[in-house]
C-alpha cells in the first residue's frame, strides 16, 4: 500500500511539474524581459540627460562668447568715441559705429540672460550698468553739459576701470563653463597679463 501511495504521489508531482513548467517559464521570461526593458530605459534616460547637459553647455558657451565679445567691443568703441569728443572730431559715421556696438551688446545681453547662471548674470548686470552710466556721461560731455564727475579724464578713468570689471565678468563665465580662469595664487579681481595685453593697442591709442 505504501509503495502504491508513493508511486501515486510521485506521478502526481511529475504531472504537476509538467503542467506548471510552461507557466513558470513564461513568468520567468516575462520578468527577465521586464528587467531588461527597465535597464534599457534607465540607460536611455541617462543618455538623454547627458545629451541635454551637453546641449545646454554648448548653448551657454555660445551665448557667453557672444556677450563677452559684445561687451568688450562696446567698451572699446565708447573709449574711441570719448577720444573723438575730446578732440572735437565726432562724425555721423563714428556715432553709427558706437550705436551699432551698443545695440549688439544689448542684444547679446538679452540672449544670455536666458541661459546664464546667477553668478554670471550678476556680473553681466553690473557691467551693463557701468557701461550705461559711462555712455550717459560721454553723451553729456559731447552736448556740453558734463556731469559733475563727467570730465574727459574722469570718464577715461572709468572706462579703463571697466576693463578690470570685464575681466572679472569673463572669469565668472569661464568658471561657470568649468574652465579655470586663474593661475594658482592670483586673485580673480586682478586683470591677468593676457587680458591687459589683449586690450593694450586700443588703450594706448585712446590715451
Amino acid at each position: 500500500m505504501d509503495n502504491t501511495l508513493l508511486a501515486l504521489a510521485g506521478t502526481t508531482i511529475a504531472v504537476a511539474g509538467t503542467l506548471l513548467a510552461p507557466v513558470l517559464s513564461q513568468r520567468l521570461l516575462a520578468r527577465a524581459e521586464s528587467d531588461s526593458f527597465e535597464r534599457q530605459e534607465r540607460v536611455a534616460d541617462a543618455q538623454w540627460v547627458r545629451e541635454q547637459q551637453v546641449a545646454e553647455l554648448g548653448k551657454r558657451r555660445e551665448c557667453y562668447v557672444t556677450a563677452n565679445s559684445g561687451y568688450r567691443r562696446y567698451r572699446i568703441e565708447l573709449m574711441k568715441y570719448l577720444w573723438l569728443v575730446h578732440k572735437g572730431g565726432v562724425t555721423a559715421e563714428e556715432r553709427t559705429v558706437l550705436d551699432d556696438a551698443r545695440h549688439a551688446m544689448h542684444a547679446s545681453f538679452a540672449e544670455v540672460q536666458m541661459v546664464a547662471s546667477d553668478a554670471v548674470l550678476a556680473e553681466l548686470d553690473s557691467m551693463a550698468q557701468t557701461l550705461a552710466h559711462l555712455y550717459d556721461r560721454v553723451m553729456r560731455l559731447e552736448e556740453g553739459n558734463a556731469a559733475p564727475d563727467g570730465s574727459f579724464e574722469e570718464i577715461q578713468t572709468g572706462l579703463l576701470r571697466a576693463n578690470a570689471q570685464w575681466v572679472i565678468m569673463r572669469g565668472a563665465m569661464r568658471a561657470d563653463l568649468g574652465v579655470d580662469s586663474r593661475p594658482a595664487g592670483r586673485s580673480s579681481a586682478a586683470p591677468d597679463a593676457h587680458a591687459v595685453a589683449d586690450d593694450g593697442p586700443q588703450t594706448a591709442q585712446e590715451r
